[in-house]
């Protein structure tokens, strides 16, 4: 898909849901979560009519290529306050979400310089929880940056985390550039060394869920297979479905009893990932 190309009609797609937590409770709180892959391209696309289709509550971006001071006024939205960041190098990284209530407080990165000069990570604050959308860094090809990530940004994520998570309950969604499981991607024997499905990456990632949070599809769906939220461009991986599950909501294990559902969007189109969805009874 050029980036002129629209993101085709969701008007036949069904985004409601009849969830409701494992002792009846219907959700009453919806928050959606995309890589977008580049806000201009996406706004091309006519990416907003995701937004106005989801209708979540809240929607955080990843990868939006764009400096704040130049984000598109054509992404303002009625009815949703927008934050933007963004980091020094330009058409690299950044973040974005949208918010029907506007938070207590909006935070822009995790409070370490050497990691928010990229724009990876907005934290809004809510009367009863912490929404926390990130960019994680990928490891690259060769793996050149796998010691920052899983040795510095790693780290020193868990530690932000562990302290909002000391106020209220967290949820944290985004790419978190990992395939958790071997369940998670469709050739995990061929990508062991392969930026989001290292050891290195994989036994991080389990240290954080240790932490007190859990992932929240994989609580509900724990056997269920090609089940993914990113494919390359190349070879028609989209659709022949040979991708990998890279994006996740993570939350704060006092959440699971509020939990209704949490799901993938294949059918959207717009990017190189899909949007996922989380339902919750708060």
């Amino acid at each position: 898909m050029s980036s002129r190309e629209e993101i085709p009609s969701l008007e036949a797609m069904d985004f409601s849901s009849s969830a409701v937590t494992s002792d009846g409770k219907p959700w009453n709180l919806k928050i959606a979560s995309w890589n977008i892959n580049g806000i201009r391209a996406w706004m091309e696309k006519n990416g907003i009519s995701y937004l106005t289709s989801e209708k979540p509550d809240i929607l955080c971006l990843q990868e939006t290529k764009c400096d704040v001071s130049k984000i598109p006024k054509t992404c303002e939205v009625e009815g949703y306050h927008a934050y933007w960041s963004s980091g020094d190098t330009e058409g690299y990284a950044g973040t974005g979400m949208y918010s029907k209530t506007k938070p207590l407080d909006v935070t822009f990165g995790i409070g370490k310089e050497k990691h928010d000069k990229e724009g990876r990570t907005i934290t809004a604050e809510f009367e009863n929880y912490y929404v926390v959308s990130t960019y994680v860094p990928n490891s690259g090809r060769g793996l050149p940056r796998l010691d920052y990530r899983t040795k510095e940004w790693d780290e020193d994520f868990r530690e932000y985390l562990k302290k909002l998570d000391e106020k209220k309950p967290v949820i944290w969604c985004g790419d978190l550039n990992v395939a958790h499981q071997e369940i998670d991607l469709k050739n995990p024997k061929g990508n062991k060394k392969t930026a989001g499905f290292t050891p290195q990456e994989r036994e991080s990632f389990t240290e954080t869920l240790g932490m007190g949070f859990f992932d929240s599809f994989r609580h509900l769906y724990p056997e269920q297979t090609e089940a993914y939220t990113f494919w390359t461009y190349m070879g028609n991986a989209r659709g022949k479905n040979v991708g990998w599950r890279l994006d996740y909501f993570v939350l704060s294990e006092r959440l699971k009893h509020k939990l209704c559902d949490s799901v993938i969007r294949k059918d959207v189109m717009g990017s190189d990932h899909c949007p996922i969805a989380l339902f919750l009874a708060m």
